[in-house]
């Protein structure tokens, strides 16, 4: 085991003597004794870290669990704002001992395994995975295959992922998914329109990442000919299409990590105006931002995502005034293909951001739509702090979302509308924020049906403005979903005509089809939403989807293999357990049907096959998905779930 404190030389520079005392104490007082107690030993102190020896790689990844949420829980309170975080990276194999230190690859691989580690988290090599695969109580990421300097050879690398950090403490999984007196009460009770209720939690933005690493063996022809590009890419994965790119999170040059929502701003409308490029197959912003604030390898990153190009840039903002440098590269050569340098004031931040679209297009040779940007004239407010708030509003949605995130997000809309009532970003913002599936991570407040009232009206104003928007379609398709499903479809084809590289349009299909006794359809859709965004704070929802519709379709060995990716995914997301036991059940696997059923107890002790009717029947009145629904009851029932 390899551990460093990240940041140490800048907390070093700012408190040396606080610094040093601090990462005295947690050693002496948490790590230590935790590492002892796992009949483990510090081989060395490194100044930052430490080096440890185990007898166990069992045993290595549990004292590391136990004293990383130990340093968190110490932390948490800390006045300064700046915690010491450890970085921990294990590995397996052979060593050379030395009374004071120990040598060899092993050491070699754990210690890089720790420099691409995130703050806070755990890294671990594929031969340790292998040891401690179903031997600790913990869910584990595949990061896929990773160039570690100074290493010969790619090690597959695996990311623990700890409770306290993936799941959202605002909203704990079973107070938003509450039993027969909770969530169903409010589904029937809260949420009957006209054309029937909203609820659903196929398509919750719970956290979770996702490796691009799969087969895809599904139809295609669903896909209209607008998306070529896209059917192409979905139909052979292992071959970037030629004008395939990723736009990297830009650095925020200011040093004053406030000022981060303007540099994640101008990625994500960035990512937006290149994605409705003609022939251009773009990765969509959700997977792009995991790789914020992380050292990039240009070369693995193309292999993991499937693409050619990568755009990257820096934005430093100087009062008014905004300077914007940006970068197209070659991912297999690293080399720059062109490079450019852009100034303006914040009032034409869409100017700017237009000029660099067309250099970046001229360069890659790609023939613009009619409309360069997805920002007409009416979309843009003219007052500067209306863009402001409604900038910060966007950025607040890309981070894990939670009840909290999401109270921010539209209060930050609320006060760019404040200042300009018809800015149709800010009113679209709002709208999401309101919209049945990011409002069930508010726990569905009393106001549900009236937020679903003004998501509506303000969607419909932002469309009246600008009905070329693709994300309004969305949130439009958002509010239908859910006792409509035929009507989403056209609210999100008409977004993917707009944007052929919206991920979240073509998941938010993929579960509408299903509704809408469609569920063939739905795979392939779904699958190049993964495809665009593998690693998207979404994506556990959208492998649920990809579950949900191989149960409807009976294809029960593909379900449980896409559950079984669900819950690798995120253990806590338990519609995927429902999935596993009536896949399990249908094919008279009952044995692993009593250990998938006796997991999904423990989360949803009160759980009965009545209320999972009530439930699904209040999604949709669509016949088909109904009898189809029936039989993954079934499956449940021959498991023995109770009925009521």
């Amino acid at each position: 085991m390899a551990a460093d404190v990240a940041g140490y030389s800048r907390l070093m520079h700012d408190d040396e003597e606080a610094t040093h005392g601090r990462l005295t104490t947690l050693l002496a007082d948490v790590i230590e004794p935790t590492v002892a107690e796992h009949g483990g030993r510090i081989v060395k102190n490194t100044g930052d870290g430490f080096l440890a020896e185990f007898p166990s790689a069992v045993q290595a990844v549990r004292a590391a669990v136990r004293f990383q949420s130990a340093i968190g829980d110490l932390q948490q309170n800390d006045a300064k704002g700046r915690p010491l975080l450890f970085r921990v990276g294990i590995n397996i194999g052979d060593v050379i001992v030395e009374p004071h230190d120990i040598f060899g690859d092993g050491v070699n691989i754990a210690a890089r395994l720790e420099g691409i580690g995130e703050p806070g988290g755990i890294s671990i090599s594929s031969s340790a995975y292998d040891q401690v695969r179903g031997k600790v109580d913990m869910a584990f990421e595949d990061m896929g295959p990773q160039a570690l300097k100074n290493i010969a050879e790619p090690i597959r690398v695996w990311r623990a992922k700890l409770s306290d950090s993936e799941v959202p403490k605002e909203v704990p999984e079973q107070a938003v998914f509450a039993g027969a007196g909770g969530l169903l009460g409010q589904i029937l009770g809260r949420l009957k329109l006209t054309g029937g209720a909203l609820a659903s939690v196929a398509t919750v933005g719970a956290i979770g990442l996702f490796g691009y690493s799969n087969v895809w063996n599904t139809r295609t022809d669903v896909l209209p000919d607008g998306q070529k590009t896209q059917r192409e890419a979905a139909a052979r994965p292992d071959i970037a299409p030629r004008l395939s790119l990723v736009v990297l999170p830009f650095a925020n040059l200011n040093n004053d990590p406030e000022q981060d929502y303007f540099a994640d701003s101008i990625t994500a409308d960035l990512t937006t105006d290149l994605a409705r490029m003609r022939n251009a197959f773009v990765i969509g912003r959700g997977t792009a931002f995991t790789y914020k604030n992380r050292q990039v390898d240009l070369k693995t990153l193309g292999k993991d995502l499937g693409i050619r190009w990568a755009v990257q840039g820096a934005v430093r903002r100087a009062g008014e005034q905004v300077r914007v440098n940006v970068s197209l590269t070659d991912v297999a050569s690293g080399r720059d293909i062109w490079s450019d340098r852009f100034d303006s004031d914040r009032t034409n931040v869409a100017v700017l951001q237009d000029q660099i679209t067309v250099r970046l297009a001229r360069s890659l040779n790609i023939e613009l739509i009619q409309a360069e940007s997805r920002r007409s004239e009416t979309d843009r407010s003219k007052n500067p702090d209306a863009m402001d708030f409604t900038m910060r509003g966007w950025a607040k949605s890309y981070e894990p979302r939670s009840k909290t995130t999401i109270a921010q997000a539209r209060e930050l809309f609320d006060n760019a509308l404040r200042l300009d009532p018809d800015h149709v970003d800010a009113m679209i913002g709002k709208a999401w924020s309101l919209s049945p599936p990011i409002n069930l991570l508010s726990g569905w407040p009393v106001s549900v049906v009236e937020d679903n009232k003004t998501a509506t009206n303000l969607v419909d104003r932002a469309l009246s403005k600008s009905p070329a928007n693709a994300m309004a379609h969305v949130v439009k398709g958002d509010t239908l979903r859910f006792g409509n499903p035929e009507e989403a479809l056209h609210q999100y084809d008409a977004a993917l005509e707009i944007n052929p590289n919206f991920p979240a349009a073509y998941a938010g299909k993929g579960d509408a089809l299903i509704l809408a006794g469609r569920a063939r359809e739905a795979l392939s859709v779904t699958q190049l939403a993964l495809r665009l965004s593998p690693r998207d704070p979404s994506a556990v929802a959208w492998r649920w989807t990809l579950c949900h519709a191989h149960l409807h379709l009976h294809d029960y060995q593909e379900a449980i293999e896409e559950c079984r990716r669900t819950l690798n995914m995120n253990s806590a997301y338990w519609f995927a357990f429902i999935g596993l036991v009536s896949a399990y059940g249908a094919t008279g696997q009952f044995e692993q049907a009593r250990l998938s059923l006796a997991e999904f107890n423990k989360i949803r002790p009160d759980f009965t096959i009545q209320w999972y009717r009530d439930f699904g029947y209040a999604l949709t009145r669509n016949p088909q998905f109904r009898r189809e629904f029936d039989d993954i009851l079934d499956g449940l029932r021959k498991v023995g779930v109770r009925e009521h």
